[in-house]
């Protein structure tokens, strides 16, 4: 492999199971079951996401060059100010019913595998998202020679999950280290 190839494999996938870390993130703060009931999901949603926490956390492993995130947009327009300054990708997607679950596990996964057979420059893939679901994809990743970066909340992460990546963050970790390099930075003026 030459030295151009080297340097083009630094780029960074990032993709977003949104809805599934903030349906976390609220069940956190609310209470557990709380999210999927009708009044509690089929709403707009407040901003619960530190999303430059993850963007920084998946910038640090070089540029990126993909950034989506898979969700039933329609009520979580709150966001929107974050999602526009991080520079991602909406892919929006309507459940075909109330229990449809895992509709963005799968446009994820099947666009994370078509991306890495697409695009050689991609060497780190950052998925967001607390699913065993992804343990697939975790597997193809790894065997194309690719690094593979997860993060999800502490505890709705399924552990098995967190054990296939190369690398797995917690996001309350992640939102611990911002807020105390934002406090140094407070400090520092």
């Amino acid at each position: 492999m030459n030295s151009s190839n080297s340097t083009e494999n630094k780029s960074v996938a990032l993709y977003w199971d949104f809805e599934n870390l903030h349906a976390s993130l609220s069940e956190a703060r609310l209470g557990e079951g709380s999210y999927n009931k009708p009044d509690g999901r089929f709403k707009a949603q407040e901003p619960l996401i530190d999303v430059q926490a993850i963007i920084d956390l998946a910038a640090s492993f070089g540029p990126i060059a993909i950034n989506r995130a898979y969700c039933n947009w329609q009520f979580f327009g709150r966001y929107r100010d974050a999602l526009l300054q991080g520079a991602i990708d909406l892919i929006q997607l309507f459940p075909p019913g109330a229990s449809a679950k895992n509709g963005a596990d799968i446009k994820l996964c099947l666009d994370a595998f078509e991306d890495m057979g697409r695009f050689a420059h991609i060497g780190t893939i950052v998925i967001v998202g607390g699913d065993s679901d992804f343990m697939p994809v975790a597997q193809k990743i790894k065997a194309a020679g690719r690094t593979l970066i997860g993060v999800g909340d502490r505890k709705s992460t399924n552990q098995h999950w967190a054990k296939s990546c190369h690398e797995f963050r917690y996001y309350e970790n992640l939102v611990e280290t911002a807020v105390a390099a934002d406090e140094q930075d407070v400090r520092g003026r």
